[in-house]
């Protein structure tokens, strides 16, 4: 055999296992899957503000690792998707812990207790770029050592992971005293519980197996389905065969907003709004990895009238290659022998949805989402439904802003197109679904050269009303009709 050695740069692989996509909610969701696989009772994600030496902790008093053990937990994809695992992990690659942590900081530290021995080990970036080489540190350093005993205390079993010089925040032109940036810090808090809530809700759930804290508060499940409502319509459940095991499939119609609190109702609306959580969740092994999306089936798309469709979908540990789970654990492509039956189960419950919506005479407003996300507000106002472009979405502001142009005549072509709405035409063609249905920018799949131009046109937008970048990105991609397609804003 002739052969040469390939080995990848350690720079370039560092930067590219930083580019994964990770958002910070979902970063921390990924090492809570390692808490959860250690059989942790509790875990504790802790965000503390400092300027530019701020840091982030998840803490769980779960079994803890050997020093081999965490050596191969420190080590990039040490375990690949064929490794042998325990019920109740949560991994696939092998690569979560780095490339979440990666991600989201420059400097990560794991501590590590079993039977009363302690191990550290040490990624720093800076330390790899500079050699060359993947040099795992055995000491992490006086200020993390402390800071590591002080997260840790007297826990006899578990595990610390500790990210500090955070992405976005490690420069000294960011100061403890910065209130806006602090503001900014603090809002990923609030972000994380809503995302932690949906993703191990399962997990939460009397008789709970596990307890989350986010500094120091105890997270409640967000129930997607409302399966203790009295009003929930539940359609039967059907398991679809895929090889030697079962694809399980449960759909909802959930309650209409009539037969909701409004406490209930704006629960129920979850992370994304009412628009943005309806379709398929997919769980694996109880841990949710997409939370609502129509999985790019041609002709599903998202709509007022389907808004109390859901469908919970379960796969089978063993079938992650089959359904294309990523790295990140937030998409999945569905096998190709099971789309027409995922199709089939998702047209026959969204057309209950909206027969159940509209025997409840219900226009469900955009609104109840995020404002920003929408360029259209449906309203019902005098017994009359009102259509209005979004004057807050950040293309319509950045247009009514622009010094260059007349916003006298901006607004007088807004209200034209208001008031033009080709109602009668829209209510003929899509009293049915259909496949020639138009779709926002030829539908979900790669973004056009167009696609992306707009796209890029709201990112400047975003920026230039002071959102970060990070930032202005995961508002793009949470985006109508962004969300469905693939650009520099989730890539």
């Amino acid at each position: 055999m002739d052969f040469e050695v390939a080995a990848p740069d350690p720079s370039g692989m560092v930067a590219s296992l930083s580019s994964l996509g990770y958002s910070l909610p979902t970063a921390i969701a990924d090492l809570v899957d390692n808490s959860v696989s250690a059989k942790a009772a509790n875990i504790d994600v802790d965000f503390t503000w400092d300027g530019e030496s701020s840091w982030i902790a998840v803490t769980d008093d779960g079994e803890g690792m050997t020093e081999s053990e965490l050596v191969t937990a420190m080590t990039v994809a040490a375990r690949g998707p064929s490794a042998e695992r325990s019920a109740t992990d949560l991994g696939r690659f092998g690569m979560g812990l780095k490339s979440a942590s990666f991600s989201q900081c420059r400097k990560l530290t794991v501590a590590t207790v079993r039977d009363g021995r302690w191990h550290v080990r040490t990624w720093d970036l800076g330390v790899v770029e500079r050699f060359k080489q993947w040099r795992l540190l055995r000491a992490p350093g006086d200020t993390t050592t402390t800071l590591v005993h002080r997260i840790a205390g007297s826990m006899q079993h578990g595990t610390v992971v500790l990210w500090e010089q955070l992405s976005g925040y490690h420069s000294t032109a960011v100061t403890s005293d910065d209130e806006k940036t602090q503001a900014q810090f603090y809002a990923e808090v609030e972000r994380t519980e809503a995302h932690l809530s949906m993703v191990f809700a399962r997990f939460l759930q009397p008789p709970a197996r596990c307890r989350i804290r986010v500094r120091g508060t105890d997270l409640s499940p967000w129930d997607p389905f409302l399966t203790t409502h009295p009003s929930l319509q539940r359609v039967p459940c059907e398991p679809l065969p895929l090889g030697p095991e079962s694809v399980r499939v449960e759909p909802f119609v959930l309650p209409t907003a009539q037969r909701l609190s409004e406490a209930e109702y704006t629960a129920a609306a979850g992370p994304k709004g009412w628009l943005g959580q309806q379709g398929f969740y997919v769980y694996r092994r109880d841990r949710l990895i997409l939370a609502g999306d129509w999985l790019g089936i041609r002709g599903l798309r998202r709509e007022e009238k389907y808004n109390l469709a859901r469908i919970a979908v379960d796969i089978p540990a063993g079938a992650d290659a089959a359904w294309g789970v990523d790295v990140r654990k937030a998409s999945v492509v569905p096998p190709v022998p099971l789309r027409r039956h995922l199709e089939r189960i998702a047209r026959y419950t969204r057309e209950a949805a909206s027969r159940s919506a509209r025997q409840r005479g219900q226009v469900v407003s955009r609104t109840h989402g995020d404002p920003l996300k929408f360029a259209w507000i449906v309203k019902r106002r005098d017994g009359r439904i009102h259509l209005r472009i979004n004057r807050k979405h950040p293309l319509v502001k950045a247009a009514l802003c622009d010094q260059g142009s007349d916003s006298d005549v901006v607004r007088s072509m807004l209200r034209l197109l208001e008031e033009t709405v080709p109602v009668t035409a829209l209510r003929m063609l899509h009293e049915t679904d259909t496949v020639d249905d138009p779709e926002p920018f030829g539908g979900p799949g790669p973004a056009a050269p167009e696609t992306v131009e707009i796209a890029r046109q709201v990112y400047e937008a975003f920026l230039g009303q002071g959102r970060s970048p990070e930032d202005a990105r995961g508002a793009l991609s949470s985006m109508p009709p962004f969300d469905e397609q693939r650009g520099f804003w989730n890539s």
